[in-house]
């Protein structure tokens, strides 16, 4: 189980719970075309991006449940934070075989400063010193080169290029599988 205390604070960013009243936020992440065209679903609406919002978890109670988290970006000296920027994701895949997942969107508005391999960071800290898992990987469409740069950042190899391997959206389309192993992570971590 991982029940973080909340909010994660990195060097830019506060990781906290999503609430109700992020709903425009939430609704301008999962709305947009461009994070969509990535995603299994298609642009939400703002009744479904409710819908799917009342349903986020900010914890994990067992193997196969994903937490989402909102990812806000600290501003000033007294640490306010600003508008959500995006999302990151963990989902513990397996506890027999110490595997979880990771997840991230950012708003158009806040793409290209690092906010995502920043909030990423955290989460996959998370996985290996809460979860204790052996290895973390990211499983994304391979035309998607920014996701794909977020993931070499964090310093995870490419380990697969899977050709037409899930019909979503009615076409085939690639998967890229990034991963790192505990033991990598903590090699290339400040003590």
């Amino acid at each position: 189980m991982l029940r973080p205390e909340y909010p994660i604070l990195t060097g830019r960013l506060a990781l906290r719970p999503w609430q109700m009243d992020d709903v425009d936020r939430y609704h301008q992440l999962r709305g947009d075309p461009e994070i969509a065209r990535y995603l299994y679903d298609e642009p939400m609406d703002r009744a479904q991006a409710t819908d799917r919002l009342a349903g986020l978890v900010s914890e994990i109670t067992a193997p196969g449940a994903w937490m989402d988290l909102a990812v806000e970006v600290v501003t000033g000296r007294e640490g306010r934070t600003g508008p959500v920027a995006g999302n990151v994701g963990l989902c513990w895949t397996s506890d027999v075989h110490g595997q979880a997942e990771i997840g991230y969107a950012l708003l158009a508005d806040c793409r290209g400063r690092g906010f995502a391999t920043e909030a990423a960071t955290a989460v996959i800290d998370l996985a290996f010193t809460g979860l204790g898992v052996h290895r973390v990987s990211g499983r994304i469409d391979a035309r998607n080169g920014s996701s794909a740069g977020v993931l070499e950042r964090l310093g995870m190899r490419r380990e697969a290029h899977l050709v037409e391997n899930e019909f979503v959206k009615g076409e085939w389309v690639d998967e890229a599988v990034y991963a790192v192993l505990a033991n990598e992570w903590r090699s290339r971590r400040p003590a």
